[in-house]
Formats: structure tokens, C-alpha cells, sequence
């Protein structure tokens, strides 16, 4: 937690390598800041720096994928959705390339390198993208899981890392976690909320303010994006007063 989003995401990654020799990470030019400096070093082999060129990234994305590699390539959530949108669009949607396509830094997280590295408009532009899986994790014990689980899944995926260091953790236990299946973490009768990434924990601190208004409260950590948990959302509906997301 205390390590943040990006560093865990490369330490997760470099976990990974030892069981999946097919791996390929790919950075635009920003291994470093993406928490991939001791992977790099570790597996030379299987890290690309493209450089400063979202569009490209997935392009050779892309072809690694084609030959078979589990691909992970990273930047910052602003410049990969929306500078390399269209190579997602084609490469990933419509090819259906066995790409993940990390945004570190999403949201504001990002905010002290000023409004270029906002990243608040990724999450809507990738779900218009057939064919595309979007998680973003609650917690950083969620991101190595998230990590993990993209690693067996077979398709294109959009990761929307949120938060900076000192993530404040929302699980304390072991817990099962599949993508596409959300996770209700308190349950109540009268509000339910349903929240992904770093806006899990706020919900959860809400719903305790609620608690002493006399309010009882359902929160749903609704990690995958893309595609929707629907039983959650039709449980919501027939029992919940009122419904936030």
C-alpha cells in the first residue's frame, strides 16, 4: 500500500516473469515511472522502450501479441486512451489482440505535472471500444491480482491504475477476485454504491458517515469496468432506495 500504484504494478509484473516466460512489457519511455526498473534489469530480454510514442507502442504491442507474447505496455492513462485511442480501437478492438494496455497515474493522481497528465476521460473512451475488458483496481493487493488474472486471460484489456503512494488498503484478508465479477463489501438496505479504483475506499468511508444519519449502506467494489456485473446491479434495484456509482 504504502508503495503505491506504480510500484506495485512493477513489482507485480516482475513476479509474473517467473512463471511466464512469454512475457513482453512495453514502456513509452516511461519503465521508470511505471515501476518497471528492476524488471528491466532482471529480464532485459523482455522489456521495450518504444520512447515517447503511445501510437507506436501498441502497434509493436500488437505484433508481439500476434506471436504469441502476453504483452503488457504501460503509460501514463491520459496519453495512452486518447493519443494511441485509434491503434486500441483497430489493434486491440477489432483484432482482438492479446494485449493488456496499462494507464498508471489515472485520474488525478498525476495533477503535479499539471493538466496534460489528468486522466479523467480514459475509462469512458475505452468502454466505447468493442471487444475491450476495462478493471480498475480498489487497492494495491488488488493491482498484483489484477496483474495476474490478465495475465491468463485471453483477449485485450484496458488496466486503469488510480492513486499515488500510501494507498490506503480496502482489503485486510484473502479474497477470491475475478475479472468480471464485482465484490460486495458491506451490505445495507437502503443505499447502494457501487465504486472502482481509489473511490472504493472513500465509498466505504461514506457509507460510515451514512451509518451514524441512521443510513444503511451497500458498497460494491465494481473492479471490472468492462464488461458490467449485472447481478449486482439488479440486486441493487430491488432492494436499494437509492443507487450511486
Amino acid at each position: 500500500s504504502r508503495m503505491g500504484s506504480r510500484a506495485v504494478f512493477g513489482q507485480a509484473i516482475l513476479s509474473l516473469a517467473e512463471s511466464k516466460t512469454n512475457l513482453m512489457v512495453l514502456s513509452a519511455d516511461l519503465g521508470s515511472s511505471s515501476g518497471l526498473s528492476r524488471f528491466k534489469n532482471k529480464y532485459p530480454d523482455n522489456f521495450l522502450n518504444v520512447g515517447i510514442s503511445e501510437q507506436h507502442m501498441i502497434g509493436v504491442a500488437a505484433g508481439l501479441a500476434k506471436e504469441g507474447f502476453i504483452v503488457f505496455a504501460s503509460s501514463f492513462g491520459p496519453f495512452i486512451s486518447m493519443r494511441a485511442s485509434e491503434q486500441i480501437r483497430m489493434n486491440l478492438g477489432y483484432m482482438n489482440l492479446n494485449v493488456k494496455a496499462v494507464a498508471i497515474g489515472s485520474g488525478v493522481s498525476m495533477s503535479f505535472l499539471g493538466n496534460s497528465h489528468y486522466g479523467i476521460e480514459d475509462a469512458s473512451i475505452i468502454r466505447s471500444i468493442p471487444n475491450l475488458t476495462v478493471v480498475s483496481p480498489a487497492d494495491c493487493g488488488e493491482i498484483v491480482k489484477t496483474v495476474f488474472a490478465a495475465a491468463e486471460y485471453e483477449g485485450p484489456m484496458y488496466i486503469r491504475l488510480t492513486g499515488g503512494v500510501n494507498n490506503p488498503a480496502v482489503y485486510e484478508e484473502e479474497y477470491d477476485f475475478e475479472i468480471g465479477k464485482a465484490i460486495t463489501l458491506r451490505e445495507g438496505s437502503e443505499i447502494t454504491i457501487f465504486a472502482n479504483g481509489t473511490m472504493v475506499y472513500e465509498s466505504l468511508e461514506a457509507a460510515k458517515i451514512f451509518e451514524l444519519e441512521g443510513l444503511s449502506s451497500t458498497v460494491v467494489n465494481m473492479h471490472t469496468i468492462k464488461p458490467l456485473d449485472t447481478s449486482v446491479i439488479d440486486k441493487a434495484i430491488k432492494s436499494s432506495k437509492l443507487i450511486v456509482s
